[in-house]
């Protein structure tokens, strides 16, 4: 027992650069307290006290803020930040090294009882502030969820997820930001190294627009320029009146819409 809250002191004191003293954690972290009560709840729960195991889970909220059904498997090192609002649901399983920020909800979406309804993280999973992951799906080790994300299928180990409903990003990118900051300590909330991946297909779009407005001014500018050179010729000017000669497309008023 002691073994294990100095595990869980010493992952905090590691991820959070606010922790101070192992007596600070100890006596003033939410988070630890809220696993310490689950520990006991979920251990009435195995053997069969589910009434006992309800009554410490319901203790430990009105303690923390964290709700945390008994039936709920932990993993160690497991650290709850802040964790004002966490919800985590009856069949949800978090993996070793998991990271959960407040807000966070590991929710359901079916009724069924008896079934796998609520989410499984793997190992050393982040969940970002305010999101939400509803089902009972695998978030594969190594993932990030980001802040008020609602990710409601599977996420790759290692990927990011981001946006509601959330869009998975496997970038070689986001791999090799996170082993840089692998090397200079925690990566926190699950941020991406770019931005969501609709504004990014937005901005391309925008660009790509850009372009092709600069190539069509230019073609009618070429155009202009032989047809007066041919006017001594019957035939009539080639070049519309409404022809765009000059550019009008402002994509960076566009781009700055989508950020």
């Amino acid at each position: 027992m002691f073994s294990r809250l100095r595990e869980d002191i010493a992952c905090i004191l590691e991820r959070d650069p606010a922790a101070r003293s192992s007596w600070e954690v100890l006596t003033c972290y939410p988070g630890l307290h809220a696993l310490v009560l689950h520990r006991r709840a979920h251990w009435f729960w195995q053997h069969g006290w589910y009434w006992l195991g309800r009554f410490t889970s319901h203790f430990g909220r009105f303690l923390t803020g964290i709700e945390i059904h008994p039936g709920a498997t932990i993993g160690r090192r497991v650290f709850i930040d802040h964790g004002m609002g966490v919800v985590v649901g009856e069949t949800a399983e978090i993996g070793d090294g998991c990271t959960i920020y407040q807000g966070v909800t590991l929710g359901g979406t079916s009724l069924s009882k008896g079934k796998k309804r609520h989410p499984t993280l793997g190992r050393n999973v982040i969940v970002g502030a305010n999101s939400q992951v509803l089902g009972g799906f695998t978030v594969g080790d190594g993932a990030r969820v980001g802040s008020n994300a609602v990710v409601l299928k599977p996420v790759p180990p290692g990927a990011t997820a981001v946006g509601n409903p959330a869009r998975v990003i496997l970038a070689e990118a986001e791999a090799a930001r996170e082993a840089a900051a692998a090397k200079m300590g925690f990566s926190a909330y699950g941020l991406t190294q770019g931005d969501d991946p609709v504004s990014q297909a937005m901005k391309g779009l925008i660009d790509n627009a850009s372009g092709h407005e600069h190539q069509i001014a230019m073609l009618w500018q070429a155009i202009e320029k032989l047809s007066a050179r041919a006017r001594e010729l019957p035939a009539p000017d080639c070049v519309p009146q409404d022809a765009h000669k000059t550019e009008q497309f402002d994509a960076e008023r566009l781009n700055r819409l989508v950020k």
